[in-house]
């Protein structure tokens, strides 16, 4: 099984799951979200972070995304996830957004790690865009 695991400062992780479940029903209700909250220790984190991954079992996979590369709750995730000997069944992305959480809800089960793996980024990367709105020329205010 293939577990989606996202981890965040503040409250980030928590409503994207939020958000995940409103898009892709069902298939979020596994989500694992984890967030650093204001005023909780590094060791805090960690161990509500093993708790929250206590049930995946050896034979699972991982698919970690976290907020910030190089990010508290990031790197004590992978931490927790090294105690636990799973490091080497573990895809770990920081930067996450809801393209990526998306896709891998709905494409983690249907695809090997490396697929996943190709496909996250390239969510990630399509997902950035800037979004121009042409002026309008004055002759046009009776079209809006």
């Amino acid at each position: 099984m293939k577990n989606l695991v996202l981890v965040s400062h503040g409250t980030f992780a928590e409503g994207l799951k939020s958000v995940m479940l409103m898009l892709a029903g069902e298939q979020a209700k596994e989500i694992i979200a984890v967030g650093l909250e204001d005023g909780m220790s590094a060791e805090e984190f960690a161990k509500k972070f093993a708790d929250a991954i206590s049930h995946i079992k050896e034979e699972d996979e991982i698919i970690l995304l976290g907020d910030l590369i190089g990010g508290s709750p990031l790197t004590n995730a992978m931490e927790q996830i090294s105690n636990k000997g799973m490091l080497d069944k573990t895809v770990i992305f920081g930067g996450m957004n809801l393209a990526m959480a998306l896709t891998a809800t709905l494409m983690k089960d249907a695809v090997d790690m490396d697929m996943l793996r190709e496909n996250l980024i390239n969510e990630a990367k399509d997902a950035v865009k800037e979004f121009v709105v042409e002026p309008q020329d004055e002759d046009d205010e009776d079209d809006i």
